[in-house]
């Protein structure tokens, strides 16, 4: 990504479609694959992969399918939710364990004599 400056939240949906289609075009040429060859490798129809690179959109999942084709799922690192604890926060987890042992309920009402 060469332009750090792109406001995102001002960015119309269009505009985000022509970035999704600029970057499948760009690997797939970085590549040296034809439409023809990430069609096939993706499972999509060429004229589908066309209309995504064109900024037309698609689904999430011919998403998916190209990313793989074009070996960039790493793409979805960024979705995972990593979370880090605090020494506080482990020191609490380990508190709250279990102490002891519970009581055996001897209820003796029950007893046959």
């Amino acid at each position: 990504m060469e332009n750090n400056n792109i406001k995102w939240y001002a960015m119309s949906d269009q505009g985000f479609l022509e970035i999704i289609g600029n970057f499948i075009r760009e690997t797939r040429l970085s590549q040296n694959k034809t439409q023809a060859q990430l069609a096939t490798g993706a499972g999509i129809n060429r004229s589908t992969l066309s209309v995504v690179e064109n900024g037309g959109g698609g689904t999430l999942l011919t998403f998916i399918s190209l990313l793989r084709a074009l070996q960039k799922l790493d793409f979805f690192e960024q979705l995972i939710i990593k979370k880090s604890l605090s020494p506080l926060q482990l020191a609490k987890i380990e508190e709250s364990g279990r102490q002891r042992a519970s009581k055996k309920n001897n209820n003796t009402n029950n007893s046959d004599w």
